[in-house]
C-alpha cells in the first residue's frame, strides 16, 4: 500500500512539474507573462537647482534635458569658474528664429494637418518639449528661396504704375499668409521682420530682377510700396514689427537682388521712407544695412546722416564675411541705436559638429555678446534637394528642417532651440565669464530665471564651475557640446 502511494505521488509530482515547465516555456503563466512584458520603470527625476539641456556634436544627445543633480554649494574646487552676475546688464532681447522664406512656407503648407499642426506647435510654443521660436524674417516679394521671382506690383514690360494701382499681396495668399496666420495664432507676440530682395523691376535702373539700382524718380513710389505692404499684412492680422530697405544692398548678383549704396539708403530713408511711415501713422521699425559684418562703415554712414538717423531704429548684419565684433563697433559709434543679426545659412549637406560649434560660438554667443537683440538663422525649411529656389538662387541652403517623406530636424533647429526656449523676448543679457575652452553668454529672462548658454570649443571634455551669488555648481561638457543651464 505504501508503495502504491509513493508511486501515485511520484506521478502527480512529475505531472505538475511538466505542466509548470510547459506553461513557463509557452508564456501561459499569466503572472510571468505580465512581468516579462513590463518596461523598466522610468528613472525618477533627481533633485536639482539647475535644469540642464544638452546637444552633443556627435548627435548622440540632441537638445535633451539631462537628469543630472546640479546643486549649488559653498564647496570649492580646482575647476575653471564662470561667474554669472545679474548686476551687470546689457541689451534687451527680441527673440531667436529663422527666415520663413516663400519656399519654407510652401513646404510647410504642403503637409497634412496631422503633421503640420503639431510641428508648428513644436516650433512656436515653448511649453513641454516645444522650442519657442519668437522671431521670424520674411521676404517682401520673392527671395532667392522662392520658386520664382515676383514683387507685389509687377506690370508688363515697358509699363509703370506710379500710383501703385496694381499693388497686391495676392501671391502670398496660397502659402505664406496661411502659415503666418497659424503661427500668429500660436504666438500673437511673435516679431516679424520684412526684407525686400528687389523693388518692382520697372522702378530699377536695369529693368531686371538681378542687380540694378532704384531710380531716384521712384523713391517716393517705393516708400508708398512699403506703406501698402505693411497695411495689407496688417489687414490679414499680421503685424510687421520691422523692415530693412534692402536685403544685402551691396550684393547685386543674386536672383532677385538690388544694389543700394549707403548714401542712397540714407537719402531714401530721410526723404521718403521715414516721412511716408510718419504720414501713414506706421510705427514699424526701419533697420539699416542688412548685410555682412565686413562693412560696418555702411550703417555708420546712414546713421551719420542727421536727417536719416531719427527714422532709423538700428542696423542688421549677416556673417558671410567679416567679424561678429563689427556689431560692437557700430553699437559703440551709436549706442542709442540697436543692432540685430538677421541671416546666416548652413550649406548643405552640412557638417553637424562643425556647424553647431561655429554658429553657437559666433551667433548665439558672439552676436548677443556684441549687443544683438536677436539671432536669426536662414531658411526654416527645405526639401531633400534644397528646393525650392529661383534660377540662380541658393542651391545648397539647408533648412532648419527638411520636409520630404517625413520631417527631419537639422543643425539650425538645435542651434536656435538652445536659446529660443528659455531666452524669451524681454530677457536681458547679463555678465558671464569665459573659462578656457568654455565660452558663454548669460541672460535673465522675464520670469527672473538665469540662463547660461555654454559651448566647449576644445577637443576634450571640460569640467567647470558656474558661480552665482557666491555659490557654485560643477558640470562638464564633452568636446564640441552645447549646454543651456537654467536656474
Amino acid at each position: 500500500m505504501k508503495s502504491l502511494k509513493r508511486n501515485y505521488l511520484f506521478v502527480m509530482f512529475n505531472s505538475v512539474g511538466f505542466w509548470l515547465v510547459w506553461m513557463m516555456l509557452t508564456g501561459s503563466c499569466k503572472k510571468n507573462k505580465v512581468t516579462e512584458s513590463q518596461p523598466p520603470p522610468p528613472t525618477p527625476p533627481v533633485a536639482t537647482d539647475v535644469q540642464f539641456y544638452l546637444t552633443q556634436g556627435d548627435q548622440f544627445v540632441l537638445f535633451k534635458k539631462q537628469n543630472t543633480a546640479l546643486n549649488f554649494s559653498s564647496t570649492g574646487n580646482a575647476s575653471n569658474t564662470i561667474v554669472v552676475d545679474t548686476t551687470q546688464t546689457f541689451q534687451s532681447i527680441d527673440g531667436f528664429g529663422y527666415t520663413l522664406t516663400g519656399g519654407s512656407a510652401s513646404l510647410l503648407n504642403s503637409l497634412p494637418a496631422a503633421t503640420l499642426d503639431p510641428l508648428l506647435k513644436e516650433l512656436f510654443l515653448w511649453d513641454s518639449t516645444n522650442i519657442g521660436v519668437s522671431y521670424l524674417r520674411i521676404s517682401i516679394g520673392a527671395s532667392d528661396l522662392s520658386a520664382t521671382t515676383f514683387t507685389y506690383d509687377d506690370v508688363p514690360s515697358g509699363q509703370t504704375d506710379i500710383n501703385l494701382t496694381q499693388f497686391s499681396i495676392d501671391k502670398e495668399r496660397q502659402d505664406l499668409i496661411p502659415i503666418l496666420k497659424k503661427i500668429v495664432a500660436l504666438n500673437p507676440a511673435i516679431k516679424i521682420l520684412g526684407s525686400p530682395w528687389s523693388a518692382p523691376v520697372w522702378m530699377k535702373s536695369n529693368g531686371s530682377f538681378v542687380g540694378g539700382g532704384l531710380k531716384p524718380e521712384y523713391y517716393a513710389t517705393y516708400a508708398n510700396y512699403f506703406v501698402k505692404y505693411i497695411q495689407a499684412m496688417k489687414a490679414e492680422g499680421i503685424t510687421i514689427d520691422a523692415i530693412t530697405p534692402q536685403n544685402e544692398p551691396l550684393h547685386g548678383g543674386n536672383n532677385p537682388s538690388m544694389v543700394m549704396q549707403a548714401t542712397e539708403q540714407a537719402t531714401f530713408i530721410k526723404n521718403n521712407l521715414g516721412p511716408a511711415f510718419a504720414a501713414a501713422g506706421i510705427n514699424t521699425k526701419i533697420i539699416a544695412w542688412d548685410h555682412n559684418c565686413d562693412n560696418p562703415g555702411y550703417p555708420i554712414t546712414v546713421l551719420n546722416d542727421a536727417a536719416a538717423k531719427p527714422f532709423v531704429d538700428g542696423s542688421a548684419f549677416h556673417l558671410y564675411n567679416g567679424s561678429i565684433t563689427a556689431l560692437s563697433q557700430v553699437h559703440n559709434a551709436y549706442p542709442d541705436k540697436n543692432v540685430y543679426f538677421t541671416e546666416q545659412w548652413v550649406g548643405g549637406p552640412g557638417n553637424f559638429p562643425t556647424d553647431l560649434q561655429w554658429h553657437v560660438e559666433n551667433l548665439i554667443i558672439g552676436a548677443t555678446r556684441n549687443w544683438s537683440r536677436n539671432v536669426l538663422e536662414w531658411n526654416l525649411a527645405s526639401d531633400p534637394g534644397y528646393n525650392p529656389h529661383t534660377a540662380g538662387g541658393c542651391t545648397t541652403c539647408l533648412g532648419a528642417i527638411t520636409i520630404g517623406s517625413g520631417v527631419t530636424r537639422n543643425v539650425s533647429y538645435y542651434i536656435i532651440a538652445h536659446a529660443s526656449k528659455f531666452v524669451r523676448p524681454g530677457s536681458v543679457r547679463i555678465a558671464s565669464d569665459n573659462a578656457g575652452n568654455i565660452v558663454t553668454v548669460a541672460f535673465k529672462n522675464p520670469e527672473g530665471k538665469k540662463v547660461l548658454i555654454a559651448l566647449n570649443k576644445g577637443t576634450n571634455t571640460e569640467s567647470f564651475n558656474i558661480k552665482f551669488n557666491g555659490k557654485i555648481v560643477t558640470t562638464n561638457l564633452s568636446a564640441g557640446a552645447v549646454g543651456t543651464y537654467v536656474w
